[in-house]
């Protein structure tokens, strides 16, 4: 016999920060907000499984990726490709549904915009002349012959696109290469879709180790960082931080001349390209999740990160220590098997706009609490 913890394992209330967590366990059709002991105050129960993750937009309202079934990805319904989607859809605090994007091709992130439209992320095939002259990855295996590259498009509240950026027309394939180690059924593997404020796309190509910055007027990398270098290995999530730096979830697949698997989350400044912060765990190879996942600086100075493959949504100090950790209770089945993977998860603070004027109903998740609830579970 042996003791399984899930729930919250530790908490430190006088060096975490404050407030509510939002995640969804991949293969189940809840999405929840936890609390910091970690009780459940509010779910949304989803007619599809989460594709990727959601966020609580400051009206208060959720926006998530959903997955849809194989019978209704249509033309896309033959493709084996990680991270696939289909459905964004918006939802109210009570679950009712307010807008609905579908496009079998999506996958992995979107971005709700400044002025009402929606960024997306979507797979579109190479044509076999370029195909043919992008390098790198494991010969001959290439998608029955095709090979796939990612487009965004900006699309209006009506579903109209109006604006796209399609990767195999601006990314030379003769310096793009594929990582050795991976497949050819996929170039690029794009997994971040970040709108900046002046527009431009701030995005992460997992199989070439790129993070770059798509300027939106003219469609050129106006700003990368990664390839060739040895400091990213598969990475996931880019996003700017308040004081100019970027944060990034480096998961350390493939990782060259590495003793052991291990990811890294790290703060890079642009400007310099140097890594001015970064946590590999406490221990060497302790901290490993080969996809998905994510990190987000919290207003005290803390990083809250989320370890897809360990189903594990953790917070740290500065200087790396715990001071919040919380393990999913929920096991759904995916493509590799039953898991509690969780894709990302968010914290939003007590005064976020989004919470304001919100009741939990914490009645309707008595039964919940009781059995989940930060429990040791003997198996």
């Amino acid at each position: 016999m042996k003791n399984v913890q899930y729930g919250v394992t530790y908490y430190d209330p006088a060096k975490a920060y404050n407030g509510y967590t939002l995640f969804a366990s991949m293969g189940c059709r809840d999405m929840w907000l936890i609390d910091m002991q970690g009780r459940f105050v509010h779910r949304w129960t989803m007619p599809e499984r989460p594709g990727s993750y959601g966020r609580l937009l400051p009206n208060g309202h959720l926006i998530y990726g959903c997955k849809l079934e194989p019978e209704k990805r249509k033309e896309a319904r033959s493709l084996k490709l990680s991270g696939y989607g289909g459905l964004i859809r918006e939802v109210d605090w009570d679950n009712n549904l307010l807008w609905e994007y579908e496009d079998p091709f999506l996958h992995h992130d979107f971005c709700r915009m400044e002025n009402g439209n929606t960024m997306v992320l979507r797979w579109v095939q190479i044509p076999p002349e370029i195909m043919r002259k992008v390098k790198g990855g494991v010969s001959g295996t290439e998608d029955h012959g095709r090979m796939w590259a990612d487009e965004f498009n900006e699309v209006t509240p009506e579903g109209e696109v109006i604006w796209k950026w399609t990767s195999y027309e601006h990314l030379d394939p003769e310096i793009y290469s594929i990582c050795p180690l991976c497949d050819r059924r996929e170039w690029t593997h794009g997994n971040t879709c970040v709108v900046l404020p002046n527009g431009d796309i701030l995005t992460s190509f997992r199989n070439i180790n790129t993070v770059c910055i798509i300027d939106k007027q003219t469609g050129k990398i106006k700003w990368e960082w990664g390839r060739g270098l040895a400091e990213l290995a598969h990475q996931h999530d880019p996003h700017f931080l308040d004081n100019g730096n970027m944060l990034i979830f480096d998961n350390g697949v493939h990782r060259a001349a590495a003793e052991v698997n291990c990811s890294i989350v790290m703060e890079l400044n642009p400007k310099s390209k140097e890594i001015e912060w970064e946590y590999r765990g406490e221990r060497l190879g302790e901290f490993y999740s080969a996809t998905c996942s994510g990190a987000q600086r919290l207003p005290n100075g803390n990083t809250l990160i989320c370890s897809t493959t360990q189903a594990r949504i953790f917070e740290i100090t500065d200087k790396g220590e715990i001071v919040w950790e919380y393990i999913n209770p929920f096991y759904g089945k995916i493509d590799v098997g039953m898991v509690n993977w969780v894709y990302r998860a968010y914290r939003y603070g007590p005064d976020y706009p989004g919470l304001k004027g919100k009741k939990f109903n914490l009645d309707e998740l008595d039964l919940w609490n009781k059995i989940y609830s930060s429990k040791s579970l003997k198996s």
